[in-house]
């Protein structure tokens, strides 16, 4: 086994983490810059910190009771303390011939499912805490009911609904549910124009100004039209939702990845390395406006 193993695959499992394109309704929002703090490293309370001024970041969008954990600690007049979400997964075995040569082919064979899994949640996460938690002016939150449930109309209206509140147009997106999604492919009459791909299902960039992105793990909504909290399992009387926002008001950073190491010389009974990894990221709406929804 060569002796640099825990570093290169740690390497290689921190690029995947940040390269990896598993939310493109993400891409091209730059991270914020700002240092990442580290507090109470190799502790059960361990956590990634970040500092922000309140006039770039305004708190009481994150005080969110359906978004846990809450990702606001504390603030001050002049700053707010962002805790970053943290992502852990269950310890890998590896045998010692699994691991020998460690060349990406086996690296990437090994840890595939620790960065799928991770960045699923994450983004999951992600797109959960910037969907509103109910309709306001400056979050609206547009119901296909109320517009004969017709997915273009509730677009429309949702385009409107963002006209009103002065939310600039470039920079508008819109990530459909699978539900919603599927409304456009099967409405060949009115979109077909709109189809790049009418087999694979591609969407044209733009619909009503918003551009167009397609994601399987958005949020529900009861129907009494209240967001339901994070990771809660759907009722069959729940709505799905797609989430809409400016991109500009998006805040993303990603923090640290730890890897955890046991080698299988530590290990005599059974000769098994042992692996894992924790992550942190978060991205969430900076301020209470510039997002929306269609359910």
């Amino acid at each position: 086994m060569p002796l640099n193993f825990p570093e290169v695959w740690s390497a290689r499992v921190i690029a995947l983490l940040t390269t990896t394109n598993s939310a493109p309704w993400l891409d091209g929002i730059q991270e914020l810059e700002t240092d990442i703090i580290e507090v109470g490293s190799g502790a059960a309370s361990e956590s990634n910190i970040i500092h922000l001024p309140v006039e770039n970041f305004r708190p009481e969008v994150l005080m969110n009771n359906t978004t846990y954990p809450i990702a606001l600690q504390a603030f001050t007049d002049t700053e707010a303390t962002i805790q970053l979400d943290k992502y852990q997964t269950k310890v890998t075995t590896l045998s010692d011939d699994q691991i020998i040569g460690a060349s990406y082919r086996r690296i990437d064979a090994a840890t595939r499912g620790h960065i799928v899994q991770i960045n699923s949640k994450k983004y999951k996460k992600a797109i959960h805490a910037i969907c509103p938690s109910a309709n306001t002016a400056a979050t609206p939150v547009i119901k296909m009911a109320d517009n004969g449930d017709d997915l273009y109309n509730a677009i429309v209206a949702l385009k409107a609904a963002f006209d009103l509140a002065e939310i600039p147009v470039e920079g508008r997106r819109l990530v459909l549910c699978s539900e919603h999604y599927n409304k456009l492919l099967i409405d060949r009459e009115r979109f077909a124009n709109l189809l790049l791909n009418m087999n694979s299902g591609s969407v044209a960039p733009q619909i009503a100004g918003f551009e167009i992105y397609q994601y399987m793990g958005n949020p529900h909504f009861t129907a009494a039209g209240a967001k339901k909290a994070w990771d809660s399992i759907p009722e069959p009387t729940d709505l799905p939702a797609s989430v809409a926002f400016y991109t500009e008001n998006i805040a993303k950073k990603t923090g640290m990845t730890k890897q955890y190491f046991a080698p299988a010389s530590n290990d005599p009974e059974n000769q098994t390395n042992k692996l894992n990894y924790r992550h942190y990221f978060i991205a969430v709406p900076a301020k209470l406006e510039g997002i929306g929804a269609i359910i």
